[in-house]
């Protein structure tokens, strides 16, 4: 193993991590004991060992350090890794990957199983034989002598794992469950043994013949069938990863010059074209290029409903065609495909550390040795004041001790818990960065709420149309003014542009065989062209109308009515006269205020801060059900940040929860940060919590999942520290002088 030198200088290539499967672990003993010995080892920046899904994952700087020698590393704390495969980035190899894990721990827990059944098995028989009226016809040393050889094949054989892990810390001074195992049975059975071998010296010393062979044969089956419940438990809560990727079809059906070929899933490239037929699971990321369908997205966002599906919309692997033949060009594949990325997060998750972990694992450093030193005072008390014969009742009672403690209960009370979580939410559509992160959405009592995107669909809609007298043929006028704007603003690119041209497809409108000339466009104004020789504008008042007066009473009527909620008005104007106004919205999404009233029922303070105007952010506000004081408008994106800032300056804990661009210095700045999945990379890449879909009410399901888990994992904690204080006083024999 190689040391940290005070003068290596630090190196400019990229970290890198790696994550490798450690066996031999079994208490947060050995995971405290990997971490030191790996953040030690120069090159490696962090290291962070998860005792429940058996990794290590680590940051190093490639120049310095590489996978062999992180290897070495671990190897050379006593632990092994297991051989893991190149996964190159396919769908196939990371399935073999999973595979073989999945292998090697399933012999792991057969031969935990069968050790110990067989050891337990072996011990009970030893002890039926010495009950046994009579003693078989044997006499004391001839009965010590038979019992002697299956004792000797459980204390080698079946019970080696716990010697040669003990063995191993051994030189680095490290003290582990297996070294207190190893110290209690070698104890019983070397007493036991000499008891066999040499009956007269034993006499001879004043001590009974009775033997602990039985005793060392149960502890050994005992301890083994613990880990294999512990092995299976682990496996139980590490199963989310495994049942995510096993949603994948096996095979897709790829279209190659006009024939169809079904293929195994690992053999699609990028730009391969792949049919989908009813029914089917969808096998690859991509694009629709051909029909038309729904797509039941619930593994993925959890929302129950189906999304239709066109020509030029996004689908994603695993997801459920329910009708409709689509063909979609693949341009995602193995690695890189949403699936097998959600996959990694959750991994990540499970194998993360929370705060309240790390804690435990400072004082579980120290338990094993305190067990040690309490077996060892027991011994000598006992040996001190205890009543004839002293030796077997010290030593009883100090083997009770060893045996009776358990790290192992302290070490995993944690971690599986986030495991189990980390897999709930991602069936949830909820997925978390990591451990710390949950532990802190345990403890939010503010949630701050961006608008546009978040509380509303984020994308604008024309709502109304509105037509003034003279402009078009009775009944027609809103149409032909409709079609006038989508004509003008179909050569622009503002998003209230592209609602005007969305609306006019609707009506049957083609805005692109509107002939326009002398398009020009204003910031800050609107555009304007000439259409079917008419000077056309489209914007807001101020500059489309200029001084105009006077405003038809009807469209005064309809701004009053509309300028005050969460829409905006936009004004067309022919040869310098108003022609009517588009009213055009960005709507709420449906669960918004159930998403909010959810909040408020869990006891967290819900707050609306929006960089829109303050009247639109009211309105919104009074929507959904917030008070107006929480409710903040006209806030620059370092203005979200500082809103955040200023209530955890009050002691609040606040989460925020957004999707653009100028929300992630709020998102970063929260103690949660909670990104809408549909949002942009850069919001998600700041947040905490993800919500793969767009619907808002899971938020409440996040931060009460995290409540759950943190209420499980001191209930567990509590079980864990109290089952040791409880027991290892009445090993010791607290209750003798008392029966």
């Amino acid at each position: 193993m190689t040391t940290r030198s005070p003068a290596s200088t630090p190196s400019t290539a990229p970290l890198l991590e790696i994550v490798l499967p450690v066996e031999g672990m079994t208490c947060a003993t050995c995971v405290n004991r990997i971490e030191r010995f790996l953040n030690r080892a120069e090159g490696v920046t962090t290291a962070t060992v998860n005792l429940a899904s058996e990794q290590a994952a680590v940051t190093y700087d490639p120049t310095r350090i590489d996978r062999a020698g992180i290897v070495g590393t671990i190897e050379a704390a006593g632990y092994d890794v297991r051989p893991s495969l190149d996964t190159g980035g396919s769908a196939a190899s990371a399935d073999a990957e999973l595979d073989a894990a999945d292998l090697a721990r399933a012999a792991e827990r057969r031969g935990l199983l069968r050790d110990g059944v067989a050891a337990t098995t072996i011990g009970l028989a030893m002890m039926v034989v010495g009950l046994w009226p009579g003693g078989i016809g044997l006499s004391m040393e001839a009965l010590n002598l038979v019992l002697l050889v299956p004792a000797t094949f459980v204390q080698l054989v079946l019970g080696r794992r716990f010697t040669a892990r003990a063995l191993r810390g051994l030189p680095h001074g490290e003290l582990t469950m297996d070294t207190l195992v190893a110290l209690g049975t070698w104890a019983a059975f070397g007493y036991s043994a000499v008891i066999a071998l040499a009956p007269d010296a034993v006499t001879a010393a004043g001590l009974p013949l009775d033997t602990f062979f039985e005793t060392a044969a149960i502890i050994i089956g005992l301890v083994l069938i613990g880990r294999w419940l512990e092995a299976r438990a682990k496996g139980q809560a590490a199963g989310a990863v495994r049942a995510l990727l096993g949603m994948r079809p096996a095979t897709a059906r790829i279209v190659r010059d006009g024939s169809e070929a079904e293929v195994p899933l690992g053999e699609v490239r990028v730009g391969d074209l792949v049919r989908v037929r009813p029914g089917e699971r969808i096998a690859v990321d991509g694009v629709v290029v051909e029909g038309q369908s729904a797509v039941d997205e619930a593994m993925l966002t959890g929302e129950p409903l189906p999304v239709d599906k066109a020509v030029g919309d996004r689908v994603t692997g695993a997801t459920l065609n329910e009708h409709g033949t689509l063909v979609v060009r693949t341009d995602r594949v193995g690695a890189d495909t949403t699936l097998a990325q959600i996959a990694r997060l959750v991994e990540h998750a499970q194998g993360s550390k929370a705060p309240i972990q790390r804690a435990v694992d400072r004082v579980v450093t120290w338990f094993v040795p305190a067990v040690a030193v309490i077996a060892a005072l027991t011994f000598l008390a006992w040996m001190a004041l205890g009543p004839e014969p002293r030796l077997p009742l010290a030593l009883s009672s100090a083997i009770g001790v060893l045996i009776i403690a358990c790290p192992c209960a302290m070490g995993l009370a944690t971690p599986t818990a986030l495991m189990v979580a980390a897999g709930k939410g991602a069936e949830a559509g909820i997925l978390v960065r990591d451990g710390a992160a949950m532990e802190r959405a345990a403890t939010v009592t503010d949630v701050v709420l961006d608008k546009t995107g978040t509380l509303t669909r984020g994308r604008p809609e024309v709502t109304e149309v509105i037509a003034t007298d003279g402009v078009g043929a009775e009944g027609a006028a809103a149409t032909e003014v409709l079609r006038l704007a989508a004509a003008v603003e179909q050569a622009s690119e503002h998003p209230l542009a592209s609602a005007v041209v969305r609306r006019a497809g609707a009506a049957g409108i083609d805005a692109e065989s509107v002939p326009v000339t002398d398009f020009l466009a204003t910031p800050g104004g609107g555009v304007e062209g000439t259409v079917d020789g008419q000077s056309v504008r489209v914007g807001s008042a101020r500059w489309a109308l200029g001084d105009l007066e006077p405003i038809a009473e009807s469209l005064a009527r309809a701004v009053e009515a509309a300028d005050g909620a969460t829409q905006t008005v936009i004004w067309v104007t022919t040869d310098g006269q108003p022609a009517g106004l588009l009213v055009v919205a960005d709507r709420l999404k449906d669960e918004a205020g159930d998403a909010v009233a959810q909040l408020q029922n869990a006891g967290l303070e819900a707050w609306l801060v929006s960089g829109d105007r303050a009247a639109a952010a009211q309105s919104v506000g009074e929507l959904v059900g917030i008070p107006l004081e929480r409710v903040v408008g006209d806030v620059r994106p370092a203005g979200k940040a500082e809103a955040v800032a200023a209530l955890q300056a009050q002691g609040r804990r606040v989460a925020m929860v957004g999707d653009g661009l100028n929300d992630a210095p709020a998102l970063a700045q929260a103690d949660i940060g909670i990104a809408i999945g549909t949002g942009t990379d850069v919001a998600i890449e700041a947040s905490d919590l993800t919500l793969l879909g767009d619907d808002l009410r899971a938020v409440a399901i996040g931060i009460g999942l995290a409540r759950a888990t943190m209420r499980t994992i001191r209930q567990n904690l509590v079980w864990a520290f109290g089952y040791n204080v409880l027991l290892i006083p009445v090993a010791a024999g607290i209750l003798y002088p008392l029966t």
